[in-house]
């Protein structure tokens, strides 16, 4: 049978994104964060209003949808307004 023999983590890994983009981390609940950069093989994540970074597999991360963007956003802007965060 094809592919009974192939490792299911034989593929690359996706590229990384630009920095600054919102992504959904699915190991950890569908955490958004915005991508930092490469911390070795992982991505690093930041949580949108601030706060520490957390790092990711890139195969658990993908883009945030408009609607999580929004929330994300709304949310930060929610914590400024409370002098939260700056």
């Amino acid at each position: 049978m094809y592919g009974e023999n192939v490792c299911p983590n034989a593929q690359e890994p996706p590229d990384p994104p630009p920095l600054g983009t919102l992504m959904v981390d699915t190991a950890r609940g569908d955490r958004v964060g915005e991508f930092r950069g490469l911390a070795g093989l992982y991505w690093s994540l930041r949580p949108v209003g601030g706060g520490a970074e957390w790092e990711a597999e890139p195969r658990r991360v993908r883009p945030a949808l408009l609607i999580e963007q929004l929330r994300a956003r709304t949310a930060r802007l929610n914590a400024r307004s409370r002098g939260e965060v700056l």
